[in-house]
């Protein structure tokens, strides 16, 4: 029993950083396999599975190694015209990582977490964004959307 516990105590933990990170590779890979987003070119896309909500994918801007792109149900949400929910993602190609850069209207974060947040905040405020990132392209996975359905608008 005393060499079981003894190799339990030696496995390394994870960081919160070390988890972040993680989520972006998982992120990634999720994308990739859904929209494969590096290689589709600037513009609108929809995609819509039968019986469910039509979703928008906009590239933004197509860097060399960075896609930048937005990702959002096409209906609007009640006090503004603004899809919600709305992701933000910065994919880097080279890296392998995709990173949920804000969810809302502003991509200033100071809007979200006050002018002067500490690293422990930001770091968890960036755990929160990507950990629903994750679950929201397991859900959109498990619905159908995918790369079969995408047309360009």
């Amino acid at each position: 029993m005393s060499v079981v516990l003894s190799r339990i105590e030696r496995l390394p933990k994870l960081s919160r950083l070390g988890w972040l990170m993680g989520l972006y590779a998982e992120n990634h890979r999720k994308l990739e396999r859904l929209f494969s987003p590096a290689n589709l070119v600037e513009g609108q896309y929809h995609c819509a599975p039968v019986q469910r909500l039509p979703l928008r994918l906009e590239i933004v801007c197509q860097h060399r190694f960075t896609t930048e792109l937005g990702l959002s149900y096409e209906m609007r949400g009640a006090p503004s015209d603004i899809p919600d929910p709305t992701a933000h993602i910065r994919f880097y190609h080279d890296a392998r990582q995709a990173e949920a850069t804000h969810f809302h209207a502003s991509p200033r974060w100071q809007d979200v977490l006050g002018l002067a947040p500490s690293p422990q905040v930001m770091l968890d405020h960036r755990l929160k964004m990507n950990t629903f990132l994750s679950k929201w392209l397991d859900y959109l996975q498990e619905q159908g959307y995918g790369m079969a359905l995408l047309e360009r608008r």
